[in-house]
């Protein structure tokens, strides 16, 4: 499907674009922008299969900056600045909006090889082609909803007019649920914990940065605009209304202001400019957005301090256009919900496939000598195992999906023990046949069928049996192929007893009891060590759970940290808030922010008790 206001090259681009990016590396750079939600006449929202793909090889942790604006107002350029190219996301130099649905650049983090930067440039708001204001809503929505980082761009000044090009906020408690709970409870307070950052950059500024006739800075310029009136009216209400709205959604608020980046003619070939070509003062400004954004910007998070990557980042999307085209409002927890069962079942299937990677690789070495070595050997695998559950696993409530991943593991480490045991079984029974081949050929030429043959035999046997008996690498189940062994040659031994003239009858029964008396002995060892095995096995059952149980907690842990370090960020500008709200005199909304600031600080004290199920 070709999106209109597309130029010829990104056309051509989305059709034809290399398949290596199909299975792009986490580090490596996507050479273009793709349309990664495709609006399709003004009504429909479509997931690009292709971006879906990206994203799903990204398992980096990513960091997503997306930027929303009226149309033709230097939005793409911010973004291709960001990606550190001149060039990428369309620049519109008509009055004609570039930009369709939203775009997705993957490129490398500039500063942190560990994460992977998305930006996502939105089609501009307020288009009067397309005729439909609950359109803009929707990318709005999805633009919060998929970002760690969300910029507004306007032009001008931060003023009631910009502010009104800001309405969408107002809506995105009706857009945009936090729980799938039925009830009507107030969430506003907890917006904070889910939303992304929020700068916004105002292009073409030209007043002074002051007020009250002293210099301010950029920063201060914005919460002066945002800090709401007195009154009750209708009017006031509708004033206070956007701003309030940006201060509880948003945990951090920026402002960058630029000049006009150089004069009508050459903004009309601005990506073709050198900064040099620039106005001096907006190519220092840009700088500043440019370092400020990739220092500041956090990886995209899930409620708790879950950090998203790019494979999260593709269900994610999924889940929340899904929700929108039929007809219903995105839920956060559900699509989080959805997550975790994705999530959880890959991490299983990674963690057993990463189990059986590793045992196979010690396979070679098999047998080995004692139970307890391939023990150890299966708990170094397991260990490893649990680290990639770990590290994948999302949300495992009563640790559903980590106990199923124990039940997987126990089962191979039963095929892998079958195996084991195999191996050591013929590496014995090819050494005893090695070992016995004098005896056989004696067997077959009647060499003990004579007088004195049984004494001959015996000492003949004894030598297998010392040779055997010193011959390393025979694994687990030398003993039971031994007594294998003298089994089958029970009867053999017992004729050769008979025939042996030169044994009086009394000896011959000796001889028979002393070869019972042996065979006792022997199966009393091999009982003695099957005991011992399923000892070790039992003992090796209880390291195991403890293992588990000690990774789970320690993870458990890790996201109790990040969960306060969620909450006190949440509470700093909760506090900034309310210094706002106490200076224009809310006590109402003081009050509220009270509750909600001691919630918070209760959840950071609590120590719940971890129930592991394992």
């Amino acid at each position: 499907m070709q999106l209109e206001g597309q130029t010829a090259f990104q056309r051509e681009n989305c059709a034809a674009r290399p398949r290596t990016l199909l299975t792009m590396p986490p580090a490596l750079s996507m050479p273009q922008p793709i349309c990664l939600i495709e609006n399709v006449d003004g009504n429909t929202l479509v997931v690009s299969k292709e971006a879906e793909k990206i994203l799903l090889e990204i398992s980096q942790p990513v960091v997503v900056m997306a930027i929303v604006g009226k149309y033709r107002t230097g939005k793409s350029y911010l973004m291709n600045k960001l990606a550190g190219s001149k060039t990428g996301f369309a620049l519109g130099s008509s009055i004609q909006s570039k930009t369709k649905g939203i775009w997705m650049w993957c490129v490398p983090h500039p500063r942190n090889p560990e994460q992977t930067l998305i930006l996502l440039d939105t089609e501009g708001l307020g288009d009067v082609e397309k005729g439909d204001c609950k359109n803009d809503a929707w990318i709005f929505s999805l633009a919060v909803l998929l970002s760690s980082a969300f910029v507004f761009n306007s032009l001008g000044t931060i003023d009631q007019q910009s502010m009104e090009q800001l309405h969408y906020v107002t809506e995105l408690t009706k857009l945009i649920k936090l729980k799938s709970s039925s009830e009507q409870a107030d969430e506003t307070g907890e917006y904070k914990r889910y939303f992304p950052s929020f700068t916004w950059c105002v292009r073409d500024f030209c007043l002074q940065l002051e007020k009250n006739g002293k210099p301010i800075t950029e920063d201060e310029y914005l919460m002066s605009s945002l800090e709401p009136k007195k009154g009750t009216d209708k009017r006031i209400r509708d004033y206070n209304l956007p701003r309030e709205c940006i201060l509880r959604f948003f945990h951090t608020h920026k402002c960058f202001v630029f000049d006009r980046p150089a004069s009508t003619q050459k903004l009309q070939i601005l990506e073709t400019l050198e900064e040099c070509e620039m106005e001096e003062e907006f190519v220092k400004q840009a700088a500043r957005f440019y370092n400020y954004m990739i220092a500041n910007s956090r990886v995209k998070t899930l409620a708790g301090g879950i950090e998203v990557t790019g494979r999260m980042l593709a269900v994610l999307t999924t889940s929340y256009v899904k929700a929108i085209q039929s007809g219903t409002v995105p839920c956060m927890e559900n699509a989080v919900l959805a997550l975790a069962e994705i999530e959880n079942t890959g991490a299983v299937q990674d963690a057993l496939s990463n189990y059986e990677c590793e045992m196979d690789q010690h396979v070679v070495k098999f047998p080995t000598e004692t139970q307890q070595e391939f023990l150890n050997i299966h708990m170094e695998c397991e260990k490893e195992a649990i680290k990639v559950f770990m590290g994948r696993s999302l949300n495992d409530k009563d640790q559903k999906y980590q106990h199923k991943l124990k039940g997987l593991i126990d089962n191979k480490m039963n095929d892998y023990s079958t195996k084991n045991e195999k191996a050591s079984r013929d590496f014995c029974r090819k050494l005893l046949q090695e070992l016995s081949a004098t005896i056989e050929n004696h067997i077959l030429e009647g060499s003990y069928s004579m007088p004195g043959g049984h004494k001959k035999y015996i000492m003949e046997k004894l030598k297998v049996i010392e040779a055997y008996n010193i011959k390393p690498g025979k694994g687990i189940k030398a003993l039971e192929v031994m007594q294998e062994y003298i089994s089958e040659k029970k009867d053999i031994e017992a004729a050769i007893i008979q025939a042996d003239a030169t044994l009086t009858e009394k000896e011959k029964q000796l001889a028979e009891e002393r070869a019972q008396t042996e065979s006792a002995e022997r199966e009393k060892r091999i009982m003695e060590q099957n005991n011992r095995d399923l000892q070790q096995r039992m003992e090796d059952q209880n390291r195991s759970f403890e293992q588990h149980k000690e990774m789970l907690m320690e993870k458990m842990e890790q996201e109790r940290k990040m969960m306060i370090q969620q909450n006190e960020l949440v509470i700093s500008q909760k506090l900034k808030e309310q210094e706002m709200m106490m200076n224009a005199g809310f006590q109402d909304k003081i009050r509220a922010l009270d509750r909600e600031i001691a919630n918070l600080r209760s959840q950071n004290c609590s120590q719940p008790g971890i129930c592991v199920i394992i």
